[in-house]
């Protein structure tokens, strides 16, 4: 038996954290609520849940500055951020800080459950899935048993969703994937209307891979139509 996913809510609406606790408990999580974010931070360092499902208007501590927290002590769970806030600038401000996914409210609890189930796949623990062999490619490995890309022998430090965005590029090494295509199998979603999840992640594999490798690019643009990962010399 899988033990049950854990899913620390981060909310101050009562009546909104009982009712996501209720269906995620419903769906087969086992999901504890807190109120505010220094409450989140004590139980996202100490607990490790699988998943956090995070409000960003927060008393005290907000959501933004909880993201960067975690991010920068190397805490990578999973933030499936919840808000209220649903301008396309605050939506890609969250997923470049750190977040992994956005939600808008009003959502339905059938599409929370799908998005939180998603983000528990994506930040599985590393033991639970069997792993194949390192892909290399001039100077970058990816390797899956450590769940991790280096960078001429360095490690990216990519977050379990950088990672995976990048092992599906990697599998498919010279082949265009679509927008819709990444999203589909990395976030469980079609695309919808301005949905800018994957050139957000694309530009932080940018970030961590492309400004350090010494001698190529990996991460290859074709316009209108998606990405590929290819070594092309700088």
């Amino acid at each position: 038996m899988m033990p049950m996913p854990k899913v620390l809510i981060v909310e101050d609406d009562e009546v909104i954290a009982q009712g996501m606790a209720r269906h995620l408990i419903a769906a087969g999580f086992d999901a504890v609520w807190v109120a505010n974010g220094e409450q989140g931070l004590a139980r996202l360092r100490y607990e490790q849940p699988d998943v956090c499902v995070l409000d960003l208007m927060l008393p005290g501590m907000d959501g933004w500055k909880l993201i960067e927290t975690v991010r920068a002590e190397g805490i990578s769970t999973p933030v499936v951020v919840v808000s209220a806030r649903g301008t396309e600038h605050d939506r890609v401000h969250a997923l470049e800080i750190g977040a992994d996914d956005y939600l808008v409210k009003p959502f339905s609890m059938k599409e929370l459950v799908a998005r939180v189930r998603a983000a528990a796949r994506r930040g599985i623990r590393r033991d639970e899935i069997p792993r194949g062999e390192p892909i290399e490619i001039e100077e970058l490995r990816v390797d899956p048993r450590e769940v991790q890309a280096y960078v001429d022998g360095a490690s990216a430090e990519l977050t379990p969703t950088e990672f995976r965005l990048l092992y599906q590029l990697a599998l498919d090494q010279g082949r265009v994937a679509t927008r819709d295509e990444l999203l589909q199998k990395l976030w469980g979603r079609r695309e919808s209307h301005r949905d800018r999840t994957v050139d957000v992640f694309v530009r932080r594999l940018r970030e961590k891979i492309d400004q350090r490798a010494p001698r190529h690019t990996f991460i290859q643009t074709r316009y209108g139509v998606g990405y590929k990962l290819e070594a092309v010399p700088k």
